[in-house]
């Protein structure tokens, strides 16, 4: 069974959104039913900080021994940080998705379409 913590909002393409401390700030990462699916992370290819990317945008790219996979930006937003943390070690997607596995900071054009994307119940249903 896969972690899905009830604070967090989801795509259906496994992203997650975790709000942060500073307003319209989310962490962007893949769930933990994603991680599972690919098997063991071993690289990911993360943008610029200041990039810009429209929902659904493909922002980077996640490789497992199983499969290459591109990750997709859960709402318009500019990249405030990305999780350098991954260049050494991209197993802490696997190890720890929601928390040291996030992968960019996004600040939110619009914080009110959060609304929009799935919640905790909604996206256990979407996995089966």
């Amino acid at each position: 069974m896969s972690d899905i913590p009830s604070d967090l909002h989801y795509t259906e393409e496994h992203e997650y959104l975790k709000a942060m401390d500073d307003d319209g700030v989310y962490a962007v990462g893949v769930t933990d039913y994603a991680q599972g699916e690919l098997g063991d992370v071993v690289f990911v290819e993360l943008p610029e900080v200041g990039a810009s990317f429209g929902k659904m945008d493909v922002f980077g790219t996640i490789e497992a021994v199983k499969a290459v996979s591109d990750l997709y930006c859960p709402l318009e937003g500019e990249v405030v940080a990305i999780n350098e943390g991954l260049d050494d070690d991209p197993s802490l997607v696997n190890s720890d998705p929601y928390g040291d596995g996030w992968m960019i900071k996004l600040k939110l054009a619009d914080p009110s379409e959060v609304s929009s994307l799935l919640s905790s119940d909604s996206y256990a249903e979407h996995i089966g």
